[in-house]
């Protein structure tokens, strides 16, 4: 472990939770003391408290992988299967817009239903717009101030874009965040979330890759299984909850995750 994560973990190991999967995705945390997760090859989305066995809460999903709450509590789950192109990952930011990645690769050209893979917003009153067009978008994360949002590209350049918003939510500029470019062949960009400090959390290649606010890499946690995606849980937001292919797995650290929006003031 480097001497940046060290100051960053409060455990070294990763606790199981559970097992038995296909290929998790989707964490999200619930105040109420739990968390969201999918099976996205199984279709089917779980609730877990930790130190109980997962709950179904819903089959069927179509597919289902990113996960988030809107401002009413309503949960929020990109269906890959039920179209658009694929959409794989979603946030939610605080004045109500829903921003999701929607990458078409894995889509005959035939079959797409949007020209573009790329991130999109859909803004409360329903109105949808394309942020910007990319390869392969994959996950995503706002800054703290929300100037910020951050986009994992999958394929084939495997980067970290980071586009600069305007107050209304619009793009003004885009440029490269950090290259997740590695000789490791286990794992790409995909999931992140980001702590109150602006620190840059996404899964990758060989484990979680940490970047601190300016794209300097701090390191790589390593996990018993790789991470396709991380959430901030627990009380104080300072519990990773790692879905991890088979299995999902909790790692505590010291810095708490942004909260959520809607939860945000009740902090």
């Amino acid at each position: 472990m480097s001497d940046s994560l060290a100051g960053i973990l409060e455990t070294k190991e990763a606790e199981r939770l559970a097992t038995g999967f296909v290929f998790t995705e989707g964490p999200l945390w619930h105040p109420d003391g739990f968390y969201y997760f999918v099976d996205v090859r199984s279709s089917v989305l779980y609730r877990i408290v930790p130190g109980r066995a997962p709950e179904v809460v819903r089959e069927k999903t179509g597919g289902g992988n990113g996960t988030t709450f809107d401002l009413e509590a309503r949960l929020v789950i990109c269906e890959g299967d039920n179209r658009l192109n694929r959409p794989n990952d979603v946030v939610c930011k605080s004045d109500g817009s829903i921003y999701f990645t929607d990458p078409g690769l894995r889509v005959p050209l035939a079959e797409r239903e949007l020209p573009y893979a790329g991130v999109y917003r859909v803004m409360p009153d329903g109105v949808t717009s394309l942020v910007a067009d990319f390869e392969y978008p994959n996950g995503l994360a706002f800054s703290p101030d929300e100037r910020r949002l951050y986009v994992a590209n999958t394929r084939w350049a495997q980067y970290i874009h980071v586009l600069d918003l305007d107050p209304s939510g619009k793009m003004i500029r885009r440029r490269i965040f950090a290259d997740m470019s590695s000789d490791e062949t286990d794992g790409v960009p995909d999931g992140m979330k980001v702590d109150v400090d602006g620190r840059v959390y996404c899964t990758g290649p060989g484990g979680t890759w940490v970047f601190a606010p300016d794209g300097a890499r701090l390191g790589i946690i390593r996990t018993p299984e790789v991470p396709a995606n991380l959430a901030f849980g627990g009380a104080d937001l300072r519990t990773l909850f790692l879905t991890a292919r088979t299995s999902v797995y909790t790692l505590r650290v010291k810095v708490p995750g942004q909260p959520h929006p809607l939860f945000r003031a009740k902090r």
